[in-house]
């Protein structure tokens, strides 16, 4: 039988920091920095330095809101507090939206990876990408301290081998690849911020855990602030090989990293690469499964959703409802990507688009909601830079805005 109790407090902040870093660093190593590369050339490392500059004020009113409030609903929960139901729900919905167009080709990317080495094709790549999913799936079922210690392993492996990448790759950067250094001018650096977001997704998911860490109030903010320093060292040094040895000018930016080592090491090399990809792509669907089911979870026990998706496994206790929902959610998804032949990067900038839109809503919720001084800054500053690129977003905005249009219609009398 179920159980409607509480969630199991069993996260450490070296566990909370590797699942951090395991939820913002996935695909977007990847592919992104080839990607940006051939948006905006050489000035897409500006792209990534003002990306991870805007994401600091971001992180620190993550921190004080998870660790004051610690709430499974996150930013839902933070914009209930600060504006009411209406907002509450509409962010949670938001969320919900942006999920389950985001995973898919986020496990698309690492499957690609994997199906490079063996000449694999597209309908292999999506059997790989669905496995991966239905992997995360269990270990989640199991409980968050499993995952947890599984998460820290991986992600010191993941990271020691992007450290021999970027080590491997230095003799290859040549001057003359970084000029002209605005080639496309300043407004793709804009859009290419907007779409690196994607690669900046993921420190709010600490907030769907934190009724899971052992001491919130010590254990988030160290969490956020080594996750942060960690991941933009890394995503710095991999953009500036990639850019610098010029590698995202020829062949397809989605193995760009195998196409990178290439260089220096040959095929034996290369294929250790291709293998981190598949691996560190499982990352971010971990954490997002995680995040989302105790989302679902969250919103399910403020009656936003049937109750029984507010019920905990009687042996693991884990949402497992919301995890059983997002196997036939994710499958549909990958199968509509093979049938119909979806490019990755709109699955990349729908969600990206939507995640801007809902950190400025929970940023200007931390704004109204924080006590401290500081926290309030933080939260008006980065709402506001997340409203900005947000503009640049082109049409990818269109979605988001729909949903958001869609849902105060639907339920304007908790808005007005």
């Amino acid at each position: 039988m179920a159980s409607s109790g509480e969630l199991k407090k069993s996260i450490t902040w070296l566990q909370g920091t590797a699942m951090t870093i395991g939820a913002v660093i996935g695909a977007g190593i990847l592919v992104l920095p080839a990607i940006a590369a051939e948006i905006a050339g050489p000035a897409s490392l500006a792209s990534w330095l003002l990306m991870g500059l805007i994401s600091l004020p971001m992180l620190a009113a993550i921190a004080q809101m998870s660790s004051r409030y610690p709430n499974s609903g996150g930013i839902a929960a933070y914009a209930q507090q600060a504006f009411g139901p209406g907002m509450g729900r509409l962010a949670g919905f938001l969320i919900f939206s942006a999920m389950p167009i985001g995973l898919p080709p986020t496990a698309l990317i690492g499957a690609n990876y994997l199906c490079s080495l063996f000449g694999w094709g597209t309908g292999a790549a999506h059997i790989a990408a669905g496995a991966l999913i239905l992997t995360a799936v269990a270990l989640n079922l199991r409980g968050i301290e499993l995952s947890g210690k599984s998460q820290l392993f991986i992600v010191s492996v993941i990271l020691l081998i992007l450290i021999f990448v970027v080590l491997s790759s230095l003799a290859e950067i040549r001057p003359a690849n970084f000029t002209p250094f605005l080639p496309h001018g300043l407004g793709a650096v804009g859009h290419t911020m907007s779409l690196l977001f994607f690669a900046f997704l993921g420190w709010e998911m600490i907030g769907h855990l934190a009724e899971e860490f052992k001491d919130p109030r010590r254990d988030i903010p160290l969490s956020l602030g080594a996750a942060y320093v960690i991941v933009n060292i890394v995503y710095l040094a991999i953009a500036l090989v990639v850019v610098g040895s010029g590698v995202y000018k020829s062949g397809n930016p989605n193995i760009a990293m195998v196409s990178l080592i290439k260089l220096r090491w040959g095929e034996p090399a290369a294929v250790l690469v291709g293998l981190l990809g598949f691996v560190v792509c499982y990352c971010p669907v971990h954490t997002y499964i995680a995040g989302f089911s105790r989302l679902f979870y969250a919103q399910a026990r403020e009656g936003y959703f049937p109750k029984c998706f507010g019920e905990l496994h009687p042996l693991y206790g884990t949402p497992f409802r919301a995890l059983q929902l997002f196997v036939p959610l994710n499958l549909s998804l990958l199968f509509l990507s093979w049938a119909l032949s979806w490019d990755l990067k709109p699955l990349l900038g729908i969600p990206s688009a939507t995640f801007l839109l809902v950190y400025t809503i929970g940023m200007f919720s931390a704004a109204k909601v924080l006590s401290v001084k500081s926290g309030r800054l933080c939260g008006l500053l980065s709402g506001t830079l997340s409203l900005a690129v947000f503009a640049f977003s082109g049409w990818y905005m269109l979605f988001p805005l729909a949903v958001a249009l869609y849902f105060v219609v639907r339920y304007k009398k908790e808005f007005f």
